[in-house]
């Protein structure tokens, strides 16, 4: 067989063009890499002496980070918007903890939202567990002080036997295991917002995530999580209200008859 009788054999190759649907990936540690984008909520009311030590415990890889302002007195949006540019600001229109969160998740634009405390008690360096809770299965990762590695610098005795009684009664009425119901560090799929409908004004919003998260049959993961000291000024929970409201808040949901949403689909993005 001549040489040039084998070109026939050779069978012309089409004209192959990079792929340009490939999602960029986002380098958490040098061995692990996500394509999901992580938007991070912090509700905050004065609390410009305790931004510099929240946003220093942030990730670099964080895609967005959304503050939602309760109307400070003090200089709370311009200290964020000097730590970190490009910053969102959404000015909070009604009060309460529950309505400022509501407001930053329906701002955000990623793919993960977590939530987290402007007081400096919840540390951004645990993002990474929320959120490699929900790469690998989890719809819902659920932060707590009471599973095996987390804890508790500021939870007092009254706060302890009260969140232990509530969720001890979301348990037995849900069918749930929580190790902890009233703890404000949590992360979840965005496409999963519509299914939690969330509609509550105040710290009783905790509460009422992990109910829906189950009535829906969200998978659900706890995070070990160890809660610090706030670090500058007091708090605006209180014992006796905040944990009437929850309590009102699992007894609703109890009648509420709940109907299952379909999640929203996957957002497509542009990679370049």
């Amino acid at each position: 067989m001549t040489p040039e009788s084998t070109k026939s054999f050779v069978p012309s190759l089409p004209n192959v063009k990079p792929s340009v649907n490939l999602t960029p990936y986002i380098p958490l540690t040098a061995s692990l890499a996500i394509s999901p984008t992580v938007s991070v909520v912090i509700p905050a009311l004065n609390e410009a002496e305790n931004l510099p030590h929240v946003f220093a415990t942030l990730p670099h890889w964080i895609y967005e980070v959304v503050l939602v302002d309760g109307r400070s007195s003090d200089d709370t949006v311009a200290v964020a918007r000097r730590l970190r540019p490009g910053l969102r600001i959404v000015q909070q229109k009604g009060k309460g903890k529950g309505d400022a969160l509501t407001s930053g998740f329906r701002a955000c634009t990623g793919d993960i939202i977590v939530m987290i405390d402007a007081d400096g008690s919840t540390d951004g360096r645990e993002i990474i567990k929320f959120v490699g809770a929900l790469v690998t299965g989890a719809d819902f990762a659920k932060g707590s002080r009471f599973a095996n590695g987390g804890g508790s610098d500021d939870i007092t005795l009254g706060r302890r036997v009260g969140n232990r009684m509530l969720g001890g009664l979301v348990n037995w009425l849900y069918g749930t295991r929580y190790t902890d119901l009233c703890y404000g560090y949590n992360a979840f799929w965005a496409r999963h917002l519509d299914t939690l409908d969330l509609d509550c004004p105040g710290f009783e919003i905790e509460t009422l995530m992990n109910i829906r998260a189950a009535r829906a049959g969200l998978r659900i993961q706890e995070i070990p999580s160890h809660e610090r000291n706030r670090i500058h000024g007091e708090s605006n929970l209180r014992v006796l209200r905040d944990g009437w409201r929850v309590l009102k808040t699992i007894l609703r949901e109890r009648r509420k008859p709940f109907t299952r949403r379909a999640p929203a689909p996957l957002p497509t993005r542009d990679p370049r």
